[in-house]
């Protein structure tokens, strides 16, 4: 296991003591969710189930036995575990290096406590270092990187990529992100896009970050 995996699992270990019995918990997408998931398989029996982010998290939940409910069915959930492709000291992130964003951003939005779970170098001063992904329609591919090239910034169309919900990514290269609420803002209201992997709005509310010190909590 190499040093970050390590610090990964770190992380996702101290998530799982924020775990109550009888819960349904979402549970996102990632590397490091692996960890939190594979973790979880332990305490499966003392959990309702979870309610996952996308189809490669359902398919690691269910191997262990874990049920996997529709959030349609379950409503607001306690608390949500993901991780992050960036995050600041103000638990502001970049999300969607997996492509799941989207239903990443439902499930935390429903959740009352959001946890992201990390390893020490995604802690950013400042977002942009990471493309910013953008999940967009199909149709609208084209016009979106119009209308985003127009706003300065240079897109990069994930080519080969689906996601769960069908649509496509756009990478965006926008530098430093110094107002990133206004900017989810912003490009949110752009016709075909899903939804921006800037999380901002809806922030985290604990970063759990896995280092040489052990778990610092934010």
């Amino acid at each position: 296991m190499t040093q970050a995996d390590a610090f990964k699992r770190s992380a996702a270990e101290a998530a799982l003591e924020l775990i109550e019995d009888d819960m349904i918990i979402g549970v996102g997408t990632g590397s490091t969710v692996n960890f939190f998931i594979d973790a979880l398989g332990g305490k499966r029996h003392r959990i309702r189930g979870a309610v996952s982010s996308s189809d490669a998290s359902t398919t690691r939940l269910q191997a262990l036995g874990i049920e996997v409910m529709q959030l349609n069915d379950t409503g607001e959930l306690p608390i949500y575990i993901d991780g992050a492709d960036e995050a600041t000291a103000h638990r502001m992130l970049i999300k969607g290096g997996g492509a799941a964003l989207t239903r990443e951003k439902i499930v935390a939005a429903a959740s009352r406590r959001f946890v992201c779970i990390l390893d020490e170098s995604k802690l950013v001063d400042v977002l942009g270092r990471f493309p910013l992904p953008v999940e967009v329609v199909p149709m609208a591919r084209s016009y979106v990187a119009r209308e985003i090239v127009a706003r300065g910034i240079q897109p990069v169309w994930r080519e080969g990529v689906l996601t769960d919900n069908g649509n496509q990514i756009l990478d965006l290269h926008a530098g430093a992100i110094v107002d990133p609420l206004t900017l989810e803002r912003e490009l949110n209201q752009i016709a075909g896009v899903v939804t921006v992997g800037l999380f901002a709005r809806r922030p985290a509310d604990l970063l759990l970050i896995g280092g040489r010190d052990g778990v610092r909590r934010l």
